[in-house]
């Protein structure tokens, strides 16, 4: 009879313990990165954070990427002296390069010149992506993709 009970009692509480534990861990967060292109690119961009730290209070970077003709619209208060963002605009490209994966470089309109650097974009998501400086691996941007841009209907 004690076995018996003993067997019921292990038919019961085995498969309990088993469903306790499988309820408990956490389910694996499955991060779907894209390939890194205009089309995947495209859209409003806000700078999140600048080599892991958070921008200072009151600086802010927008970009806004048009796959169809690779032009961008770019506001920032970076350079600027007040709360009034600098417009900017340009073209961009973006390459793959065998040694550091997809990189995005551009011009500015108005003979501005060339961005200062080349960056390797990593990590793109749906919602999110790091550049990295080609010749500065230090210097880290993070970007989150946002519904608009504040100041897109003013300029």
């Amino acid at each position: 009879m004690n076995t018996i009970v003993r067997r019921i009692l292990l038919c019961i509480l085995f498969p309990a313990a088993l469903m306790a534990v499988s309820c408990t861990e956490k389910p694996v967060e499955v991060i779907e990165y894209l390939d890194v292109n205009s089309n995947t690119i495209s859209g409003n961009w806000q700078l999140d954070s600048w080599n892991g730290s958070a921008l200072a209070e009151g600086t802010q970077m927008y970009i806004k990427f048009v796959r169809n003709d690779q032009t961008y619209q770019m506001w920032q208060t970076m350079d600027s002296f007040s709360d009034i963002p600098h417009y900017v605009t340009g073209e961009f490209n973006i390459t793959t390069d065998p040694m550091n994966g997809a990189v995005i470089n551009g011009k500015y309109d108005n003979d501005e010149g060339l961005w200062q650097h080349s960056y390797m974009v990593k990590d793109l998501t749906a919602t999110e992506m790091t550049w990295i400086a080609v010749d500065d691996p230090n210097f880290i941007q993070h970007f989150v993709r946002v519904e608009s841009i504040p100041y897109d209907s003013e300029m």
